[in-house]
């Protein structure tokens, strides 16, 4: 007989910002790198240039992006707690 399923933990809500900071940050470092070593890269692992200079511009966006995400969320829950509000207000009574 299978065991009941716990209940999920609670959401521990953090600042994103940090760890899309930090990505971008290594993406960064590692692009500097691959620039530094000018012709002491082989020719054949240049792609990596472009996968650092991808990987630091998607970091970028990723950190200005998250406050709208994270303030359209905040107003969209905002707005399903008046609907509930306005619901149970509008219920008749038993």
């Amino acid at each position: 007989m299978r065991k009941p399923r716990r209940p999920d933990p609670e959401v521990h809500e953090s600042d994103y910002r940090v760890p899309a900071a930090l990505g971008t940050l290594a993406w960064a470092v590692a692009l500097a790198v691959l620039l530094l070593m000018g012709d002491g890269l082989p020719e054949t692992e240049r792609w990596w240039i472009g996968v650092c200079a991808t990987g630091t511009a998607l970091g970028v966006f990723g950190f200005l992006y998250i406050p709208r995400l994270l303030r359209k969320r905040s107003e969209a829950e905002g707005r399903a707690a008046e609907r509930r509000d306005t619901a149970a207000h509008d219920r008749p009574a038993p």
